[in-house]
């Protein structure tokens, strides 16, 4: 018989390939996913400012990816300093870490999933972009998220799925980003809309996108990218969580396209494209937070509510006069708000934890819970994002003139166009300057 310390040992966890690789190629997915916001909200722009659109996203690949680096990691996974925020000093540069070191209590490199959660900060600030379209600087921008990530996503992260987090510890369930990611950049998304205004022509001039077959693209790429984002938050395969994760994900996306498709019929007459990108984006966002808490019957009710909800929320800036050019409140914020409360009632027990919701005999502990972490997360980046906008934009300014944004952003901050014709031929210039074949040969004939 083996001695206990042997026994022990063999039972600690050992670095899995397998799940390593499955990590790494999540991680990529994710990665994927903020092109693919690019191309999705690039799409639903005045063509006079796709390129800002998709610069918007593209520029937190860069600065996000070194601030994780520096101290991004250490602050949302550090050790836990007062419930609010973390700090360890082997994670700053990311120099302390060992090669095998593992992620603790799981089988893979902390390398890993240092690179895994980077993905996540990237695109949260990206998504609150598609709020501000048309309208600000791009160095504005450029600090704006740099400041954000650093006092707002960064702490949130360790909120809710640091150790020692306070909403780790009240057990709020957010499987991968309802809250930290969602909520919080849909809560950012309206505190700096209210501080820098409305585009000029809102509610007056035409404001279509000029191109629904790249919006359409950037939901699929979204949709499938979004299988790395969620599936990859267990952190592994050994239990099948991830795979009920990845099944809900399909499942409520599914209903929450139809569902917007549906309320958008019988609402408007019409089955649009962009209603089936932006109900799949509705779902997809929904499901983030309780895709590993609900059982796939309860994804497609998730889906369903999320769906006809935020087909419902993109109409209210309308009413009340805010201007999300690209509806993120009413998807991210609304669907996030959705999945995270709806988890207090369909909360199966079975799934990532013995968390049950109301319909399956818990009552409403849970949806207390959730109350409690939906509320914190959105009061304070909405808060902290307005306060931030402000001081941008009473020291370098956060919006671009009047006449820049008639204009076009494109041409003003960055001196290019997304379409280019003049190659194309057919003017009267390329006629003069270019003879035709029958011309020469009259010429030559004449001569």
């Amino acid at each position: 018989m083996a001695p206990a310390a042997i026994t022990l040992a063999a039972e600690a966890p050992k670095l899995s390939a397998a799940n390593t690789g499955f990590m790494l190629i999540c991680s990529a997915l994710v990665m994927l996913m903020t092109p693919g916001l690019a191309f999705f909200y690039g799409g639903m722009v005045r063509v006079k400012s796709t390129l800002n659109m998709l610069m918007m996203s593209f520029i937190s690949l860069g600065i996000i990816t070194i601030l994780w680096v520096l101290y991004g990691f250490s602050i949302a996974f550090g050790t836990d300093k007062g419930s609010l925020f973390g700090w360890d000093g082997d994670y700053v540069g990311l120099s302390g870490i060992g090669l095998t070191q593992l992620w603790d209590g799981y089988t893979i490199p902390i390398y890993v999933f240092a690179v895994f959660q980077l993905m996540f900060a990237i695109i949260t600030p990206a998504l609150i972009s598609g709020a501000l379209a048309d309208r600000v600087k791009f160095t504005a921008w450029s600090l704006f998220i740099a400041l954000w990530a650093t006092i707002v996503y960064f702490p949130v992260a360790h909120w809710v799925w640091g150790t020692g987090g306070w909403a780790f510890d009240l057990g709020v369930i957010d499987f991968a980003g309802g809250t930290a990611v969602h909520i919080n950049a849909g809560a950012a998304a309206l505190g700096v809309i209210l501080v820098i205004g409305k585009r000029v022509g809102f509610k007056k001039d035409p404001m279509r996108p000029h191109s629904l077959p790249w919006t359409m693209l950037g939901a699929g790429l979204l949709w499938f990218g979004w299988f790395g984002f969620n599936a990859g938050s267990w952190l592994g395969n050994d239990d099948g969580v991830g795979a009920l994760m990845f099944v809900n994900t399909q499942v409520a996306t599914a209903a929450a396209m139809l569902a917007w498709l549906v309320y958008e019929k019988l609402r408007h007459g019409a089955f649009t494209s962009l209603g089936a990108a932006s109900g799949a984006v509705a779902g997809l966002v929904a499901i983030t937070p309780s895709g590993g808490a609900v059982s796939p019957l309860g994804a497609i009710a998730v889906g369903a509510i999320a769906g006809v909800l935020c087909a419902m929320a993109v109409g209210l800036k309308y009413k009340f006069g805010y201007d999300d050019s690209l509806d993120v409140v009413g998807v991210h914020l609304v669907g996030g708000i959705a999945g995270s409360l709806l988890i207090g009632f369909f909360a199966t027990g079975g799934g990532q934890s013995d968390a049950q919701g109301l319909f399956y005999g818990g009552g409403l502990a849970q949806f207390w819970k959730q109350c409690a972490g939906v509320g914190a997360v959105l009061a304070y980046s909405l808060i902290a994002s307005a306060v931030l906008a402000f001081l941008i934009d009473k020291t370098i300014g956060m919006r671009v003139s009047e006449d820049d944004e008639v204009t076009g952003i494109d041409q003003t901050e960055h001196a290019e166009t997304a379409y280019d014709f003049s190659g194309a031929g057919g003017g009267a210039a390329a006629r003069t300057a270019v003879p035709s074949p029958v011309a020469q040969v009259s010429k030559k004939v004449d001569a």
